[in-house]
């Protein structure tokens, strides 16, 4: 007759690969699908509405965001610094970029200007990016639907 050996609670070994392989898929699958564009925008600025205005048709290259709020202070890398000191924060940027053998004229600009601020304000911006040498431009505005 067969005896049974009592030497406690039956051991189980669980097999965690699959578990450790979907959780990897899971991340994979987040950072793929996660939106990057919003990174760059403030609850600050409020853009302008626009008929005109439509998405990006591209990435862009190199891309340098630049935020006009409508008291006249641009939001540079989230904060907020005078119009008259992003001159020298392109400078930094262009030097960055030839150390990395990239000309300044090959980054785009994105301009997102609060549709309060000044004209003026934003054209002063366009010319100061000008005299650093970067020469691509995108301005952002809101499509709006009901007009």
């Amino acid at each position: 007759m067969a005896r049974k050996q009592r030497d406690g609670p039956a051991r189980t070994d669980i097999d965690m690969t699959p578990m450790i392989d979907m959780t990897f898929q899971l991340i994979t699958f987040f950072v793929f699908t996660l939106n990057f564009s919003t990174a760059v925008q403030d609850d600050r600025v409020q853009l302008p509405t626009s008929q005109l205005a439509k998405p990006a048709e591209g990435p862009s290259v190199e891309p340098i965001t630049l935020q006009l709020m409508n008291d006249g202070r641009v939001i540079y890398s989230g904060e907020p610094i005078a119009l008259q000191d992003v001159g020298g924060y392109l400078e930094n940027e262009k030097r960055v970029m030839i150390s990395a053998s990239k000309e300044p004229s090959s980054a785009t600009i994105i301009v997102r200007a609060d549709g309060r601020s000044k004209t003026g304000d934003v054209q002063e911006m366009i010319k100061v990016c000008q005299e650093k040498g970067f020469e691509r431009f995108v301005l952002r505005a809101e499509y709006d639907e009901s007009k």
